[in-house]
C-alpha cells in the first residue's frame, strides 16, 4: 500500500514490525491486518460463510464471525446513502417473514419481521417497521390466541402498504432470494436480523465482482471517517 489509509498521504514508510506509520496524521495501521481483511472480503462476497471462512484462512471462527458482522454494517451504511441518492421509487410491498419451523404455530406470529421493500431504479432497499414482538407478552397472557391471531391477520389485510404494477416484479424476486438467502443460517439473532437483510439486499443489487470491490472501498472509507 502506498499511502496512508485514513489520510491518503504518499509518503507513508514501514516500521520494523511491519506495520505502516503516516508522518503527516501520525497514524499507524496494519498492513498485515488489512490484507486479512480484503482475503475476508472475498470470501464473504462470494457467499462462504463465517465457518468455512475460519477453516479455509486458518482464523478462529470468532474473529471472522465479527469482521463478517463489521462488513454488514459498513454494507448497511453504504445502501443507505445509495438509497438516499436516488430515491426513484418504481413500486414497493409490505412484506412479513417468520422462520420456517415457527410458521405452523399461530403463538409465534409475533416473531415475525416486518419490512417494507422499494424497487427503485432497478435496485432493492428494505426499511425495517416496528418489531412485533413487542406485543408477544400481552397476546400469549391473554390466553386468547386465536381472536388475537385472527384480528392481526385482518388488520394486515386492511393496511397492507403496496404500490406494484404486476404480481410478478424485481421485489418479489428479491424476497425469493431472501427466503434462501436466509435459510442458509442455522439462526439469526434478533438484534442483527437488519444486518443480515441488508446483507441479502447489497447481494441481490450487486453481482459477486462488484460487491469485492465496493466493500473493499468502503472498508477503506471507514478508516478516513475516524479522522
Amino acid at each position: 500500500m502506498d499511502r496512508c489509509i485514513y489520510c491518503e498521504c504518499k509518503r507513508v514508510y514501514k516500521l520494523s514490525n511491519d506495520h505502516i506509520k503516516c508522518p503527516c496524521c501520525k497514524r499507524k495501521f496494519s498492513l498485515k491486518k488489512i490484507e486479512r481483511d480484503f482475503k475476508l472480503i472475498e470470501y464473504f462476497c462470494k457467499d462462504f460463510n463465517a465457518l468455512e471462512t475460519s477453516k479455509i484462512m486458518g482464523l478462529s471462527y470468532v474473529t471472522v464471525k465479527n469482521r463478517f458482522l463489521l462488513f454488514r454494517k459498513l454494507i448497511s451504511l453504504y445502501l443507505e446513502k445509495e438509497y438516499e441518492n436516488k430515491k426513484e421509487v418504481i413500486e414497493f410491498d409490505e412484506y412479513l417473514y417468520l422462520e420456517k419451523n415457527k410458521r405452523n404455530d399461530k403463538k409465534n406470529i409475533f416473531d415475525a419481521y416486518n419490512f417494507l421493500t422499494f424497487d427503485y431504479g432497478g435496485k432493492i432497499y428494505n426499511l425495517m417497521m416496528p418489531d412485533l414482538s413487542r406485543y408477544k407478552t400481552s397476546y400469549l397472557e391473554d390466553g386468547l390466541e386465536e381472536i388475537y391471531y385472527k384480528e392481526f391477520e385482518q388488520f394486515l389485510k386492511l393496511n397492507r402498504i403496496a404500490k406494484l404494477k404486476s404480481s410478478q416484479n424485481l421485489i418479489t424476486r428479491f424476497w425469493n432470494f431472501f427466503e434462501s438467502f436466509i435459510n442458509s443460517y442455522k439462526g439469526v439473532s434478533r438484534e442483527n436480523f437488519f444486518y443480515y437483510l441488508k446483507e441479502a439486499e447489497f447481494k441481490f443489487n450487486f453481482p459477486k465482482n462488484e460487491r469485492v470491490e465496493i466493500l473493499k472501498k468502503i472498508y477503506i472509507d471507514s478508516f478516513k471517517e475516524t479522522l
